[in-house]
């Protein structure tokens, strides 16, 4: 193998339950699909991580955790390959949280979950993404975790990290149901290139070059990988 997806479902703000055993959501077992098929001449390893517990846990972190783990365990398996953590809803905290692990490259975090930070509560770091490319995807009408704080947290972090950025897929909501083609075609076409060098599409790279707030608010066009099809 020469390089590895994790895929890291949801989970809860705070639960000590184990998961239960039913699969996992549709769109990480569709991009699971994705991936396999398009990294499949390249010799990549795609993994779905079952965590530990259901919740994230406060400052125990548990999710990304458990994702730390999971690299580790691609690099006793694997050995020095690189990493991809592609997270949906907390598994996207997740994602970026775990960033820091010295395999990882790229991080791609759908819909994250995300806290408003407070004064009780500190913005979540940015710091463990810088070395990493970073693409954070979120729906304009998710109501289940808010894409305003997705994009303050990419703002944040492509201060310290230029290869930020962020899709809006607009009017979708937050299994990005409605546009999941062109959200898995846009994953599968940013980590490809981040964890193989290939070519990425050209909205990826206007998005990664362009200053905020344009590269981090990039709307995810219509058919948008009709021609990327691996």
């Amino acid at each position: 193998m020469s390089g590895a997806v994790l895929l890291l479902p949801g989970g809860e703000e705070v639960s000590g339950r184990r998961p239960s055993l039913v699969r996992s959501p549709a769109l990480v077992r569709s991009l699971g699909r994705r991936f396999a098929r398009a990294g499949r001449a390249e010799g990549l390893a795609v993994h779905t991580v079952h965590y530990r517990y259901r919740g994230w846990n406060g400052s125990q972190a548990h999710l990304a955790a458990d994702a730390e783990w999971a690299a580790d365990e691609v690099v006793r398996r694997y050995g020095d390959v690189p990493v991809c953590l592609a997270g949906l809803d907390m598994g996207g905290r997740a994602a970026l949280r775990a960033g820091r692990h010295e395999a990882v490259n790229s991080v791609v975090a759908l819909a994250p979950w995300l806290p408003d930070a407070d004064v009780a509560a500190p913005a979540e770091p940015v710091k463990q993404l810088v070395g990493r490319r970073v693409l954070i995807v979120h729906g304009t009408n998710d109501e289940r975790t808010d894409p305003e704080l997705s994009f303050r947290l990419a703002e944040r972090a492509k201060k310290a990290n230029r290869d930020v950025c962020r899709f809006e897929v607009h009017s979708d909501g937050h299994a990005l149901h409605q546009h999941r083609d062109e959200v898995l075609s846009l994953a599968v076409d940013f980590a490809m290139g981040a964890l193989f060098g290939s070519q990425v599409s050209r909205p990826v790279e206007d998005a990664l070059a362009a200053p905020p707030p344009i590269g981090l608010r990039m709307p995810l066009a219509a058919g948008f990988g009709r021609s990327l099809r691996r």
